[in-house]
């Protein structure tokens, strides 16, 4: 099985991670793990960058294995996968989480009492670890932007595609997650929440729904 999809669709996909880890239910994360990072980086700038890789490549693997499952999942059904059916489906799946994030539905996606676990030892795997749970912390968060491309996944049949397209997804969010482990003192730098954020959620929002719609057009077209 080939790697499919352009360049454009993984660059796509990390700008619209970097969106992501600009919304508000994600913001309190990171000076929480950063602070483990930077707090452990030990005043080197290399050894901040070495555990920051380490610890979003667990983010990585974490939405990468969603994406290879959703691919899987569509591809259980074989040409049904990719029917105007499905694909009218998925498009409507899309265009709900896109109204979530326009908080026409109200649901909380957010998480304020997280507390991750408190590790003593800093190396490569505690990252690793560290970057795995925070994963999994996050999930219910990102749930209207993931479930958005794990809908549309599900309608492909390509796994390689679906787990990098994830991986894309992951390093761009985790993006920000590396430069503030590398430079540490720019986390007193770092801009307050504020409406920027809500700015930032409703441009992903608009995305989502204009690919939902998108979806549900094509699919209309072709019964």
């Amino acid at each position: 099985m080939q790697l499919s999809g352009s360049p454009f669709d993984f660059l796509i996909a990390f700008f619209g991670g970097f969106l992501a880890s600009l919304t508000p239910c994600v913001y309190p994360l990171i000076p929480i793990s950063a602070g483990y990072i930077v707090g452990n980086a030990q005043n080197s700038r290399s050894r901040g960058l070495f555990l920051s890789l380490f610890y979003v490549t667990g983010m990585a693997i974490t939405y990468s294995f969603l994406g290879i499952l959703a691919v899987l999942t569509g591809s259980m059904f074989g040409k049904f996968s990719s029917s105007p059916l499905v694909n009218l489906i998925s498009g409507m799946l899309i265009f709900i989480f896109g109204l979530f994030m326009f908080d026409l539905f109200h649901f909380n996606f957010g998480f304020k009492n997280l507390k991750l676990p408190v590790y003593k030892k800093s190396n490569p795997a505690t990252a690793l670890l560290l970057g795995l749970v925070s994963g999994l912390m996050i999930t219910p968060c990102l749930t209207p932007i993931l479930g958005a491309i794990l809908a549309y996944l599900s309608t492909t049949k390509n796994i390689f595609y679906g787990g990098f397209l994830l991986l894309s997804f992951s390093y761009g969010m985790g993006l920000i997650f590396i430069l503030i482990g590398t430079f540490g003192a720019g986390m007193a730098g770092l801009p307050k929440s504020g409406k920027w954020m809500v700015v930032i959620k409703k441009v992903c929002a608009a995305v989502i729904v204009l690919a939902g719609l998108y979806f549900i057009i094509t699919a209309i077209r072709r019964f």
